[in-house]
């Protein structure tokens, strides 16, 4: 066979880098592994960028799939970080990124009966590398449960209460997993929700909400208590927003620290 010809590899004339360049709104299959060793599959949307010289043409699209089917297996929080240095160096670039997001499933137990269930969350892992320095962030959407401080207090008979979601973004160690910034999550809020529950557990989530009521700010400035005792957070960024039960708006918070 003849050679074929490179075209990606020729220079360029126009002297413009590309801060970014590669794949987006890739979906692909690989799997997580668990800090127990354990492992379970998941379907993530994925892009993959590099940064090109003002000299090359084009970049080669064809190894941002074939490192991440490669890698695909036993993801982790420092795999990811592993990755995106070796995407950096099979590019010979000098800047990389990966994000990956996924459905994050866990088995839940209903605080009386003790019911399983899974419930689903949104992770993204966001793994760079400029310089020497590699970050690795994970965001989590957390659905959440809360009770109205000023409707208990004014209301003769009950308060009204809502949905939300907590949107948690960390900058951490390699050992900060998910699961860790989704216990966070839940225990800023009036009560975390379930997937399965029997009438006495209905009782007891309802019963924990109601005397346990906070606004947006308030689950905000809980989150932020927790980030800033754990010994795994850099630094983050945390977003309530309450889906208001008896408003047609939502209501929302937001509170960063170290970026």
């Amino acid at each position: 066979m003849l050679p074929l010809e490179d075209t990606q590899s020729q220079p360029d004339q126009r002297q413009v880098r590309i801060p970014k360049v590669g794949i987006r709104g890739l979906r692909y299959p690989l799997t997580i592994q668990r800090p127990d060793g354990s492992r379970f599959p998941a379907s993530a949307l994925a892009s993959l960028t590099a940064d090109l010289p003002a000299t090359e043409r084009g970049t080669h699209m064809s190894r941002f799939v074939t490192l991440l089917h490669e890698r695909r297996d036993g993801l982790t929080p420092a795999g990811m970080l592993t990755m995106v240095r070796e995407l950096r160096a099979r590019l010979h670039a000098t800047e990389a990124q990966i994000i990956l997001t996924m459905p994050w499933f866990i088995e839940k137990m209903a605080p009386v009966t003790g019911a399983p269930g899974f419930l689903d969350y949104q992770v993204t892992w966001d793994a760079s590398i400029s310089g020497d320095h590699a970050r690795l962030i994970t965001t989590v959407v957390v659905p959440i449960a809360t009770v109205c401080p000023c409707s208990k207090a004014i209301s003769d008979r009950g308060a009204h209460n809502q949905r939300g979601e907590l949107t948690f973004a960390a900058e951490g160690t390699s050992q900060l997993w998910p699961d860790d910034l989704i216990r966070l999550a839940e225990n800023s809020a009036s009560c975390e929700l379930y997937s399965v529950l029997k009438r006495p557990d209905e009782k007891a989530v309802t019963e924990q909400a109601y005397d346990n009521p906070v606004f947006v700010e308030d689950v905000v400035r809980n989150a932020t208590v927790l980030a800033r005792n754990s010994p795994h957070i850099n630094a983050f960024r945390v977003e309530a927003e309450n889906f208001e039960s008896i408003h047609h708006h939502n209501a929302y918070a937001m509170v960063e620290e170290g970026w």
